[in-house]
């Protein structure tokens, strides 16, 4: 596999859109027992079900430790499920995964960010995390794919989203976090943006979803739906802690201007809930030290923003809540070429995620 020095936009490279089409979807196998309840069990059942209800539309790759291999690959029946033996420290692929770029030749190759766990020691959430910083470089070797490093440089894929066109939107909460590059200022994050997916225009949230542990993912809060039109989380409940920060946000996507000029258009998604963890759910995990505590009394950052776009679909978490259908409603309108398949997302919501934190989309190769 080839290490590249150069950066993708310096080589005609650039992040697509999720909406383009891909060649597969990554995920990663569920089993560590300080984050999912049970050793793991429910939620390889509800992963099971994703990886499932995307294989409907595309091909997806799971990657399984040797001592889950026989379980996985008795779960994940399905003929356009292959599966691949990766070592990792848990299951965001989204997060540890590499982001995939392409040019105009259809050539595909993926950047490789640092990871720490969403903090490293200052509020991440388990250590270590060499393994999980190892995957996208595994990921990238498999598939032949060049490989852009950023050394020094954290991110995670689920704190950015993409028009394909130019633009992408983030979250201060996170990438300008004390825990992610202090040593860089906002100009200086902007421009490994700029070189690494060949964006010309950042759009700055000043936060993402109340709770969210991963400090304000923008994939749980906001995302784009075609060029110039993104989907926020929202509520109209002044007394909701996520009132501000809808708010907040819709001032900023009120005020901007994408790479293109355009002014936003804004479509609101209500928030579930507020969804708790059960005592039973949070005592079936396993405790231990300077792994992220689970507790009933902390409100669970749930949205049904936090979809994947699939080759023709779009898997979205449902909650058992009344707000489920409207949800769904809300999605098949904004993608009316799509069929929106809702999986049910409270197992992973309970490990500190969704369907989009642990998947990742491998763009399919297209000359342009």
């Amino acid at each position: 596999m080839t290490t590249l020095n150069s950066t993708p936009r310096a080589d005609g490279f650039r992040m697509p859109a999720e909406w383009e089409p891909h060649s597969q979807t990554w995920m990663v196998w569920p089993q560590r027992p300080d984050n999912w309840r049970l050793g793991g069990k429910p939620a390889q059942a509800a992963f099971s079900a994703v990886a499932k209800a995307i294989a409907e539309f595309e091909p997806v790759t799971v990657c399984v430790s040797a001592e889950q291999y026989e379980n996985a690959r008795a779960r994940l029946d399905h003929p356009a499920i292959r599966l691949v033996e990766i070592s990792t420290d848990d299951a965001w692929v989204r997060d540890t995964g590499p982001t995939f770029v392409s040019n105009a030749l259809g050539e595909v190759r993926g950047v490789d960010w640092a990871f720490n766990a969403w903090g490293g020691f200052d509020g991440g959430l388990y250590f270590p995390w060499q393994r999980d910083d190892q995957v996208a470089r595994k990921i990238l070797e498999i598939e032949r794919c060049a490989r852009y490093r950023t050394d020094g440089f954290v991110l995670e894929g689920g704190s950015i989203h993409v028009d394909g066109e130019g633009t992408l939107i983030t979250t201060e909460e996170c990438l300008l976090n004390r825990n992610r590059n202090p040593q860089l200022g906002r100009a200086e994050i902007e421009q490994m943006l700029r070189d690494h997916l060949a964006v010309d225009t950042v759009i700055w949230l000043p936060d993402g979803l109340f709770n969210d542990e991963t400090d304000g993912h923008v994939d749980n809060f906001c995302c784009y739906v075609r060029p110039g039109e993104v989907l926020l989380a929202w509520t109209d409940d002044p007394q909701d802690p996520n009132y501000a920060r809808c708010q907040a946000a819709m001032q900023v996507l009120a005020a901007a201007r994408d790479a293109r000029g355009r002014q936003l258009i804004v479509h609101k998604m209500p928030i579930p809930g507020p969804l708790h963890a059960s005592e039973e759910e949070c005592a079936g995990v396993d405790l231990v030290a300077g792994s992220q505590e689970r507790s009933p009394e902390v409100r669970l950052a749930g949205s049904y923003v936090n979809f994947l776009i699939v080759n023709g679909g779009i898997i979205a978490p449902s909650f058992d809540d009344p707000l489920d259908e409207q949800a769904r409603t809300i999605l098949q309108a904004l993608f009316p070429e799509h069929r929106v398949v809702m999986v049910p997302g409270r197992e992973i919501l309970l490990g500190g995620g969704n369907i989009h934190c642990i998947t990742q989309q491998q763009p399919a190769p297209q000359r342009r």
